[in-house]
């Protein structure tokens, strides 16, 4: 045993500055602006209609599908179901869902 100690100090350090090199390239960086955080709007759809129940959204959907127009919709709170469409399609889907009596 003639190694000693030497050789576990060497490999403790290169270990603890190997350590401290990843946390500095992945860590958060304290001087780096944050992300910017998710739109918190409905992405790419848009609202064209806001009814009371989900069979009256899906009447409506049933519509806008016959015009040709995708649609989407979400229940965010009860009693309230929004009906989204894309940015293209929402004057259109405005006017069917203005004239539509679900």
């Amino acid at each position: 045993m003639s190694g000693g100690l030497g050789p576990i100090v060497v490999i403790l350090f290169v270990v603890g500055l190997l350590a401290l090199v990843t946390r500095w390239a992945f860590g958060p960086g304290y001087g780096r602006t944050a992300a910017p955080a998710a739109p918190a709007g409905d992405g790419l759809l848009v609202l064209v209609a806001t009814v009371t129940a989900p069979q009256t959204a899906r009447a409506l959907r049933a519509v806008l599908s016959d015009a040709g127009i995708r649609s989407t919709q979400r229940s965010p709170a009860p009693h309230r179901t929004d009906v989204l469409v894309f940015p293209d399609d929402a004057a259109r889907a405005r006017m069917l869902a203005a004239s539509f009596s679900g």
